[in-house]
């Protein structure tokens, strides 16, 4: 019994289960390690997805002969050029729109306001189910209206911290485009034989998946976010660059992110003139189906094949249990898991197989 696969799948979930336990229990031991770990999260992470974007270039510069060290000053450079661009080019007309935005924003709420005090009044002629959700959402609209104070000294701390950590950023992209060719010998010469072999393979897919997902999660970002601003500066909708951004950067968040990003355009659209809230909604079903049916498709493949209900479902659990990071990391962390577990599996039909014909 102990080699069946139910078996030995019961008794790994049963020890997984133990050691968290465990680990819940004497957590505070490792708080100094927790404080290490959340410092050094957010560089580390910026350094691996720069490194995946930059790494073709790294490779290519090493086939033209370019010394490892030369090749890294110019993805430096090229990385400083970009960022100046952004700087010259973007930044000016984002942080008009900005300043224009808050000095709009007492209209704007006025506005909201207004549009909320009608649909207050308007609670006598709706269903009963329909007017409990609208006095549910009304009293979670006055908490949050009471902790907004907080709430922004609490952005504006974080923002501070994570440009602090951005110094970070380079050295480790340095170090990992140095030594990156290391990591897998350095692991599979624990292992021998076949395993050896089924361990290097693994860590390769397990690249590949990375790759797959980073690479091409900043095109469809991008590409949402162009063509967001097409539409908007077509119809007309102010602060068209600062909405496309918010839809670039909201777009990380797998199938959810288009839907996350309409919400402040339709608060815009609906201030400027409510007929432009039906195009936004519009534009942005356009963008979505696009982007769910052609972009994401042929640039990410089959590498992330992963059920829309299965990613609502990651996102939901992941965001309840690690918030903003744990709704952004959920989707490739299901499909580094998905792919480790996949060569697992790959490799028991292999031994089976050859079990089978030996006998």
């Amino acid at each position: 019994m102990t080699h069946k696969v139910w078996f030995q799948t019961a008794v790994a979930i049963i020890l997984t289960l133990v050691i968290i336990r465990l680990f819940i229990e004497v957590q505070g031991v490792f708080s100094p390690l927790f404080v290490v770990v959340e410092t050094i999260f957010l560089p580390l992470l910026l350094g691996g997805v720069l490194f995946y974007l930059t790494r073709p270039i790294l490779r290519f510069l090493q086939k033209k002969k370019f010394p490892k060290w030369a090749a890294i000053l110019l993805i430096f450079a090229l990385i400083a050029f970009l960022g100046w661009l952004f700087y010259i080019l973007i930044a000016p007309i984002v942080s008009e729109q900005i300043n224009s935005l808050a000095g709009n924003a007492p209209e704007i709420i006025e506005s909201a306001e207004d549009y909320g005090q009608y649909l207050l009044n308007q609670r006598e002629h709706l269903p009963d189910s329909v007017r409990e959700q609208v006095n549910s959402l009304t009293g979670q609209f006055t908490d949050w209206a009471s902790n907004i104070g907080s709430w922004i000294l609490t952005s504006l701390m974080g923002l501070l911290s994570g440009v602090l950590a951005l110094i970070l950023v380079p050295f480790f992209l340095v170090y990992i485009l140095i030594d990156h060719e290391k990591f897998a010998p350095f692991i599979a010469h624990f292992f021998s034989g076949e395993r050896k072999t089924w361990i290097r393979k693994t860590l390769h897919d397990v690249d590949e998946t990375l790759k797959s997902y980073i690479v091409g999660q900043l095109f469809v970002s991008l590409t949402v976010g162009a063509m967001l601003l097409i539409g908007y500066l077509i119809i007309g909708l102010e602060y068209a660059f600062l909405l496309a951004l918010i839809g670039v950067v909201t777009n990380v968040i797998p199938f959810l992110g288009p839907y996350i990003a309409v919400i402040p355009a339709m608060i815009i659209a609906l201030v400027q003139d409510p007929i432009m809230a039906v195009y936004v909604a519009i534009i942005m079903l356009v963008a979505q189906q696009i982007e769910g049916n052609l972009i994401t498709p042929n640039i990410m493949g089959n590498a992330l094949d992963v059920h829309p209900l299965t990613v609502i479902t990651l996102i939901l659990a992941a965001g309840n249990i690690a918030g903003i990071w744990g709704i952004i990391l959920a989707v490739p962390f299901y499909a580094v898991v998905k792919t480790i577990v996949t060569n697992i599996y790959s490799k028991r039909q292999e031994i089976e197989h050859t079990a089978t014909k030996e006998v």
